[in-house]
């Protein structure tokens, strides 16, 4: 039975089970024993509950105006080329440039006094020595998101990340990923990982706002489409979390470098509009962040989730190839599969259709010594890592290449829904 929530309760969207958490008993046991044990909650402080609800009904009202004025005025097509003008030569090179051009831009060519660049540049290394361990880390645990149909629903309805187009959209975070880790990427004006930010950016204006308007979304329920409270699991999502699961297959980053990795997210948020009213600076706070994520899910996704969390590891066996072409594509997929059974957690994996890790569990048992031997190297040697940067580097263009047979990422924006 619930409890009635105090007047100054967070106003959580009705599928953010907080009354239910609040009031689990075996819950409130474990955060008594969190608070004797650290004392600390084991949930983030009342009024960062209060502003990330708050935050789940804001979005990003710079990129949206530019949408309306520029895209509403000249049209998908010359609005784009504008944009792309404006990315690639930089505004100057725009005579009488929209006054929702320049506003956008003014906010994202300006850097924020607490960037440090040291430790953005770290960021971008780390993600770099990482390799295709970050695609496959981050298509494993945002599986585990796919439950909920806040997050499930706009990428069901878009159809970006369902059925046959799983891949394809897959490798194009892949291709962001890759852009925006590049040395200097974050931080030089005109680099392609500020120009693919950007680009994803006005993206999730369409997919959100198209959302927004279908009949099937209830704001009520799930607050806004691609909300800042959801943009910000997103950048947890790619720093806390994946440094932590990588250590399942040996990859090793200490925590030191995991609070770099959550300064170096906090501006790659910056560039894709994340402007949340709170943002964890710490591990510590983090972990509480997720633990009430996590108490609070409704699994209400559906057969949206389904359809998601299916189709992703299925996808990376290419159909119609032949040779080592058809070979390949298959070792892909089981790896995928065994990666999804890592990250994913039990009790959700068990909900789905998904694939046996065998045998691809197996390759990553027998390769867990060399990976930590070469680990332990990269980090007593210079002149290894260096090297090893340099190989993954060049190991996940070469995966990235053969995936998407050279096709480039579109980032397309102004489509309509599939249904």
């Amino acid at each position: 039975m619930s409890l009635t929530p105090p007047p100054d309760a967070p106003a959580f969207p009705a599928a953010v089970d907080y009354e239910s958490a609040m009031s689990n008993r075996r819950l409130r046991r474990v955060r008594t024993l969190v608070r004797r044990a650290t004392r600390k909650d084991l949930f983030p402080e009342p009024e960062h509950l209060r502003t990330f609800a708050e935050d789940m009904f804001r979005t990003d009202p710079v990129a949206e105006r530019f949408v309306d004025e520029v895209y509403g005025t000249l049209g998908g097509e010359t609005a784009r080329a504008l944009l792309d003008q404006a990315l690639t030569d930089g505004l100057d090179s725009i005579s009488d440039p929209p006054p929702a051009l320049v506003d956008l831009f003014e906010e994202f060519e300006t850097v924020p006094d607490w960037v440090d660049p040291e430790l953005i540049a770290e960021g971008e290394a780390i993600w770099r020595r990482w390799g295709t361990g970050l695609f496959s880390v981050a298509g494993g645990i945002t599986l585990e998101m796919y439950t909920e149909a806040a997050v499930a629903k706009p990428l069901s309805l878009a159809g970006g990340y369902a059925g046959d187009n799983a891949l394809r959209r897959f490798l194009e975070t892949s291709r962001f990923w890759i852009d925006v880790s590049q040395p200097g990427a974050l931080l030089t004006p005109g680099s392609q990982g500020r120009a693919t930010a950007m680009r994803v950016r006005v993206m999730h204006v369409w997919v959100r706002r198209t959302v927004a308007e279908h009949p099937e979304w209830d704001r009520q329920r799930w607050g806004d489409p691609i909300s800042q409270s959801y943009q910000l699991l997103t950048l947890l999502g790619g720093s806390v979390v994946p440094a932590m699961a990588l250590w399942l297959t040996g990859v090793q980053t200490t925590p030191r470098e995991i609070r770099v990795l959550l300064h170096y997210q906090r501006y790659l948020g910056h560039l894709l509009g994340v402007r949340t009213q709170w943002y964890p600076e710490t591990i510590a706070d983090s972990l509480r962040l997720l633990a009430f994520v996590t108490s609070t899910r409704t699994y209400d996704a559906g057969d949206d989730g389904a359809e998601l969390i299916e189709s992703f590891p299925a996808a990376f066996a290419k159909s119609g190839s032949t040779g080592l072409q058809r070979l390949r594509g298959r070792y892909n997929a089981a790896m995928y599969a065994a990666y999804s059974s890592i990250y994913m957690l039990p009790m959700t994996r068990v909900r789905y259709r998904m694939p046996s890790p065998v045998p691809g569990i197996l390759v990553i048992a027998l390769r867990l010594p060399a990976v930590i031997a070469i680990e332990t190297a990269r980090r007593i040697s210079p002149g290894f890592r260096r090297l090893h940067e340099r190989w993954m580097c060049r190991h996940r263009e070469n995966w990235h290449d053969w995936q998407t047979s050279g096709r480039p990422a579109e980032y397309a924006h102004g489509k309509g829904l599939r249904r």
